[in-house]
C-alpha cells in the first residue's frame, strides 16, 4: 500500500512538472506571437496560459500534502487535503470561465470588437498550435488522476482543456477578424465559458462527495459482502457502513459467526474478513470487523450477485 502511494505521488510530482513546463514555454510562444501579429487575442491567451502555473502549484501542494502520514493531531491521514485543494481549482476555473464569458457579452452589447489593426498570419499558427498542445496535456494529466484517483490532478486536466477552449476561441476571433467577422471572437467565448463553468461543477462536485462521507456506490459494497461471506467462518452480514475519505474508502462491517466458538478462533475469522477486503480494495485505507454470535433463528444476509467492481 505505501509502495503504491509513493508510486502515485511520483506520477503526480511528474506530471506536474510536465505541465509547468509546457505553460511556461507555450505562454513565451503564444506572447511573441500576440505581440508580433498585433493580436489582443492571442496576448489574452498567452496571459491564461500562464496562469494555469499557478494552477499547477496548488496541485503539487495538495497532493504532496494528501500523502502525508498519520500524525498525533491527524490520526486518520491528509488524504482530505487534496480535495480541498480540488475544490480552490474548481473556483479558479469558474472564475476563469466566468470571466471569458463576461467578456464575451460586454463585446457583443457594446459592439466594441472591430479592431483597427487586423491580425497576422502568425496569431493563427500560435492558435492552432496551442490548441493541439493543450488538449494533448488534457488527455496525458487525465490518464494520470484517473490512474492514481486525484481530483486534484483531475481538476488541472480540465485547466489545460479549459485553455485549448480559450485557444479555440480565440482561433475563431482572429480568424474572423480576418474576414472580417469579429463578432464570432465574443461569441465562441461565451459558449467557450459555458463548458468550463460545467467543469468547475463536475469537479468541485466530487471533491464534496468525498469530503462529506458520502458511502460508496452500492456494487461496491455488494462486492465486499460477497468477499466477506466468502471468507471460512462467516455465516452471514449484520450490518455494513462505508464512507469516502478523501480518495480512500473506510469500511465497518459487522459478520455473524458461530458463537460457541473460542474468541481466538473468532477474532482469526475477523481477522481473514479484515485481509480479505484490504487484498481485494486497494483504495480501502481502514476496515474494522465486529463478529456478532450467530442465532439459528436469524435471518442471513444473501449473497449478492457475483459482480466485477474497480475502485
Amino acid at each position: 500500500m505505501e509502495h503504491q502511494k509513493k508510486t502515485g505521488l511520483q506520477l503526480a510530482m511528474r506530471v506536474s512538472a510536465v505541465s509547468i513546463a509546457v505553460n511556461v514555454l507555450l505562454s513565451a510562444f503564444k506572447l511573441f506571437a500576440g505581440i508580433i501579429a498585433n493580436s489582443g487575442a492571442m496576448i489574452s491567451d498567452a496571459v491564461h496560459s500562464l496562469s494555469d502555473v499557478f494552477s499547477t502549484f496548488i496541485v503539487i501542494v495538495g497532493v504532496k500534502l494528501s500523502g502525508k502520514e498519520s500524525d498525533a493531531k491527524h490520526q486518520y491521514g491528509h488524504e482530505r487535503i487534496e480535495c480541498v485543494a480540488a475544490v480552490l481549482l474548481a473556483v479558479m476555473l469558474a472564475l476563469t470561465g466566468i470571466g471569458i464569458g463576461y467578456s464575451g457579452v460586454s463585446k457583443i452589447i457594446d459592439g466594441t470588437d472591430a479592431k483597427p489593426l487586423i491580425p497576422g498570419t502568425l496569431a493563427l499558427v500560435a492558435a492552432v498550435v496551442s490548441i493541439a498542445v493543450k488538449e494533448a496535456m488534457f488527455w496525458y494529466t487525465r490518464t494520470a488522476a484517473k490512474k492514481i484517483d486525484s481530483g486534484a490532478l483531475m481538476a488541472d486536466a480540465w485547466h489545460h482543456r479549459s485553455d485549448a477552449l480559450s485557444s479555440v476561441g480565440s482561433f475563431i476571433g482572429i480568424l474572423g477578424a480576418r474576414m472580417g467577422l469579429p463578432v464570432l471572437d465574443p461569441i465562441a467565448s461565451v459558449v467557450i465559458c459555458l463548458f468550463i463553468i460545467k467543469a468547475a461543477y463536475d469537479i468541485f462536485k466530487d471533491a464534496m462527495r468525498k469530503m462529506t462521507d458520502e458511502a460508496c456506490e452500492s456494487g461496491v459494497v455488494d462486492e465486499i459482502k460477497r468477499v466477506s461471506l466468502s471468507q471460512e467462518g462467516v455465516l452471514g452480514i449484520d450490518g455494513i457502513q462505508t464512507r469516502l475519505f478523501g480518495n480512500r474508502i473506510y469500511v465497518d462491517i459487522e459478520i455473524c459467526a458461530d458463537g460457541a466458538v473460542p474468541l481466538k478462533q473468532s477474532h482469526g475469522i475477523a481477522q481473514r474478513v479484515h485481509d480479505a477486503i484490504e487484498a481485494a480494495f486497494p483504495a480501502v485505507k481502514h476496515c474494522m470487523v465486529h463478529v456478532n454470535p450467530h442465532q439459528p433463528d436469524e435471518a442471513v444476509v444473501n449473497q449478492p450477485e457475483d459482480k466485477s467492481v474497480s475502485i
